[in-house]
């Protein structure tokens, strides 16, 4: 049978758990880490501005072309769409989970184009960002100015010059957004009353400044052919696209022939101003401004890995920061996913160690202690690999399903050591007693491995969100059952026939183990004399029996339910909503008495505000939205400081 045939190849038994071993390192150290499997469906986002443009304008000229389009896409769950007054407009469409990212992009991009042409003119010079999108933010890292040498806009234009691409060109991060102001716009407010004086209309002024400040070949002097004798050929420079109020100041909008050919320049309909591109957002870390980079990950990246990534990346770019400019990372969702990882690591390693005392407190035999000592991590290690072969993550879910089939690794090898000791104690060579307890056991181990399999196995196929948030948990214990019967039929009987001696009888141990077995079997004998009064009152039984169960289906029917639950996650959202219409300057006060309050709580370290965004709509731009990200200061550290009060 098999585990004679490596019981009499211990070699090649010990290959085969180092080979196994090996694969499932390999796997632990390339598997992405998560806090959840990833249930969210996949998103796609399509962005855009129509520059002055009402909500209803947008509606009606961006969002109806571009939606009957995309309506319908394939394996297209819904999509929704913002348009806003300032003129963005935002659709996000959602797939089916388990839907490639990629291809739906394109699916979405071939649509979008397809619309194209019926968009308005500046629509189409805005252009149309179609883009992966992921549903929430990993990190946000802060710029500052300490000593308030830089304002916000200078913040965020340095942030869109010289981070933006740095940090977006790493492995894992699938976007950048810079939150706050924006960068650098030549900004040009008309004066209306001149603008009719000189009858003209901001058409007129968007269309010349458009014609007057661009780049233009002004071709070359001396190109052949020319004439001969001449010995050298120039290229043509002249300045076309303009770059100081100035220079958009004294453009000429219009010339009046009938008027002594007067001339209308920039200046003299309104004013000329290097401000920000868009003032609908603004950005502020504990009531200061400063600006935010949003750091969003890809949907099948390492969070860790990616954190890691961009804080080194930040510390390298942060040498060349000119004075006066320094960052930080307030928002970090990798904190939690890092300490819940690490705490079921630790789980994992206690369960381990606390099944082992067990198993040396009553089978009293170190050598018997080193069969599961050792097929535990083979088993476990192992189960890291059918993880990676299945496309899961580690995250709770996963390795809670480890930790609860450490149970099912440990019954096989006391099951085996307990079968082979039976036979040594009737005079057996450890290895022939090996091979009589496999002959027995192979049987029933193969038989409990396809039980667990088959109760596990159907929760992998229950739909919808349920299916996708427990199928990881329900396959990798069905893994490690089918690793830990390989074990069992391999391994565990070789190191029994190369381990295990005649058992030390009880009255030749230890004093612990003596005094071991005299506490036990005073309990052993109470719980008989209990069973024994159960058995001859059964009636009473079966009715506190039906009580107890009456009792529990009581309290489970009056319990909450959720589908995942509620954790303390080291920080909060605070999502402020005015009415409609509310400008951004009363969201901001509205935003600014949040921060004062949420910083006054004990065990707040941060608070990052960030107004004109609504969480509630997608992270759309509304000027009657804001949003607080307020970040608590580390578990440890609110634990003592709840143990002080």
């Amino acid at each position: 049978m098999i585990s004679a045939f490596f019981i009499n190849r211990p070699v090649l038994a010990n290959v085969l758990a180092i080979i196994i071993v090996l694969i499932g390192g390999v796997a632990l150290a390339t598997l992405p880490v998560s806090q959840y499997p990833n249930v969210v469906p996949p998103t796609v986002q399509v962005t855009t501005t129509y520059p002055g443009a009402s909500a209803k304008v947008v509606v009606d000229n961006v969002a109806l072309p571009v939606e009957l389009q995309v309506n319908g896409v394939e394996k297209m769950i819904y999509m929704q769409s913002y348009s806003t007054d300032a003129g963005t407009y935002t659709l996000t469409v959602t797939f089916e989970i388990g839907t490639d990212l990629d291809f739906a992009q394109v699916l979405v991009q071939n649509r979008v184009s397809a619309a194209l042409a019926s968009l308005p003119m500046s629509v189409q010079a805005q252009g149309l960002v179609v883009q992966k999108k992921s549903t929430s933010i990993l990190q946000i890292v802060s710029l500052t100015s300490p000593d308030e040498r830089y304002d916000s806009l200078y913040l965020s234009n340095y942030a869109t010059i010289n981070l933006v691409n740095e940090l977006s060109r790493l492995p894992g991060v699938g976007n950048v957004n810079v939150l706050g102001v924006g960068q650098y716009s030549m900004r040009i407010w008309l004066d209306p009353e001149k603008l009719y004086t000189f009858g003209l209309t901001p058409s007129d002024v968007s269309r010349v400044i458009q014609q007057q400040s661009q780049d233009v070949s002004a071709g070359q002097v001396g190109m052949p052919p020319a004439p001969k004798g001449l010995d050298f050929q120039y290229t043509i420079d002249v300045v076309g696209r303009l770059s100081t109020p100035e220079e958009f100041g004294n453009i000429i909008v219009k010339t009046d022939q009938g008027n002594g050919g007067r001339i209308v320049r920039v200046r003299d309909i309104g004013r000329v101003e290097l401000g920000a591109q868009t003032y609908a957002q603004t950005s502020q870390i504990n009531g200061k401004p400063n600006s935010g980079l949003a750091i969003y990950q890809l949907p099948d990246a390492n969070a860790l890995d990616v954190a890691k990534r961009v804080k080194a990346k930040m510390a390298e770019l942060s040498k060349n920061f000119p004075p006066g400019l320094a960052y930080d990372v307030p928002f970090d969702t990798t904190r939690f996913v890092n300490a819940s990882i690490k705490e079921v690591f630790m789980t994992l390693i206690e369960a381990g160690i606390l099944v082992l005392i067990v198993i040396v407190l009553f089978l009293q035999d170190w050598r018997a202690m080193l069969v599961p000592a050792t097929t535990i991590p083979v088993t476990i290690i192992g189960a890291f690999a059918a993880m990676s072969a299945l496309g899961f993550t580690i995250n709770t879910t996963t390795m809670f399903g480890i930790v609860l089939a450490i149970g099912i690794v440990v019954d096989d090898a006391i099951v085996i050591v307990e079968g082979v000791a039976h036979h040594i104690e009737r005079g057996m060579t450890p290895h022939d007693a090996a091979i009589k307890a496999m002959d027995e056991l192979f049987g029933p181990v193969i038989g409990i491995t396809l039980v667990l399999m088959s109760v596990f196995l159907p929760a992998a196929f229950l739909p919808g969100l349920t299916g996708q948030m427990f199928a990881q948990f329900a396959l990798v214990i069905a893994a490690t059952a089918f690793i830990s019967a390989i074990n069992a039929a391999t391994l565990k009987p070789t190191q029994c026939a190369m381990w295990l001696r005649p058992a030390v009888p009880p009255e030749k141990r230890n004093v612990f183990f003596r005094g071991f077995n005299k506490v036990y079997q005073k309990l052993e004998d109470l719980y008989a004399s209990l069973v024994g009064a159960m058995v001859r009152r059964a009636g009473l039984m079966v009715v506190v029996a039906l009580v107890a169960a009456a009792i529990g289906a009581w309290g489970v029917a009056r319990l909450p339910t959720a589908f995942i639950p509620n954790e303390d996650q080291g920080y909060l959202m605070i999502g402020v909503q005015l009415p409609d219409g509310a400008s951004l300057e009363r969201t901001g006060t509205t935003l600014d008495e949040v921060t004062r309050i949420a910083m006054a709580a004990p065990g707040v370290e941060n608070v990052v505000s960030l107004g004109g965004m609504s969480v509630l709509d997608s992270n759309s731009a509304l000027a009657n939205a804001a949003v607080c990200y307020v970040i608590l200061k580390d578990w440890d550290v609110r634990l003592k400081a709840e143990g002080q009060d």
